[in-house]
């Protein structure tokens, strides 16, 4: 167990608790509350899942590769909370012995993300007892866990807090103010959003006491560790995207020709790098804190690694 080597800020972590004890949720009894998914209204807005974009699509099919890729929005975020669990227990260790209100802070954080998998869970099971057999979710979260977990925390924090802000700008900018959202799937992350919202404070708190202890070499391999996470993120994406494409071609009423099927396998793609790279990587907050850690170098490798995706 590694020691503390700097003041923790217990006034912010202890502002963490307080909100977490007063936006506490149920899923059962807050969250679903006896409802079902409105597959008649869309699921994501057009902003994130693109499918304005294809326009030889008509009304009825640009809402079933919505529905397709809200699907995928939910078992992705229970995909990155099964490492990001993981990785914030670990780091709750460092407090063991040390500030209690920190270790508190962050028990509460996994326990959190816990909940949040067991919600996204139950989601999957909903939405896919009202879709056509012959969906799938190709990564395995544990395995995809253990990739991410065998990098240095330091990217890995880079990684969390990276999730974490563009969930925040994903609901308010997107999601909450669309009016033709099933509301049950818009509420699932109204309640993810308020607690993400003091996670996203906790990992930018762990993420700069960290990034205090390490030499400057310990910094660039850690650099080096973010790009890859960055590209194995990237990679899941690739695969998903294919397998959610196909899944549309398979059970839509009508066959589209050869371009409009690359069309279409090109656009869940690029909605896919939208949501879960770029306007994570955009993200003002995220750009502020990154640049308070790295220098000029690192910079232009990571944004040379962005431009290599897309």
């Amino acid at each position: 167990m590694q020691q503390l080597d700097y003041q923790v800020d217990t006034d912010r972590y202890s502002r963490c608790i307080e909100g977490s004890k007063r936006i506490r949720w149920d899923i059962d009894e807050d969250v679903i509350r006896g409802r079902e998914f409105d597959f008649t209204q869309n699921f994501l807005p057009d902003g994130l899942s693109k499918v304005d974009l294809l326009e030889f699509l008509n009304e009825n099919e640009k809402k079933l590769l919505g529905h397709i890729q809200g699907r995928t929005y939910a078992n992705i975020f229970g995909l990155v909370e099964r490492f990001i669990t993981a990785k914030i227990l670990e780091i709750a260790s460092e407090h063991w012995l040390g500030d209690q209100i920190a270790l508190e802070a962050l028990i509460r954080f996994s326990d959190e993300e816990l909940k949040h998998q067991e919600l996204f869970r139950k989601i999957e099971k909903m939405i896919a007892s009202k879709m056509p057999e012959g969906y799938n979710f190709m990564p395995d979260p544990t395995e995809v866990a253990k990739a991410v977990l065998g990098k240095s925390t330091w990217a890995v924090l880079a990684l969390t807090c990276h999730i974490e802000l563009f969930t925040q700008s994903h609901y308010k900018e997107s999601l909450e103010p669309d009016g033709k959202l099933s509301e049950l799937f818009k509420d699932v992350f109204l309640f993810h959003w308020k607690e993400e919202a003091h996670h996203a404070v906790m990992d930018m708190l762990e993420w700069t006491r960290l990034d205090k202890k390490l030499t400057s070499e310990e910094r660039d391999q850690s650099v080096d560790d973010f790009i890859e996470l960055v590209g194995a993120v990237d990679g899941i994406l690739q695969l998903q995207a294919a397998a959610d494409a196909e899944y549309f071609l398979n059970i839509n009423k009508r066959s589209f020709s050869e371009n409009e099927a690359k069309q279409i396998r090109d656009g869940v793609l690029k909605a896919y790098r939208w949501q879960y790279i770029i306007s994570g990587a955009e993200h003002p907050r995220f750009q502020e804190n990154l640049g308070t850690f790295i220098n000029k170098d690192q910079g232009q490798r990571i944004n040379n690694a962005l431009a290599s995706i897309l």
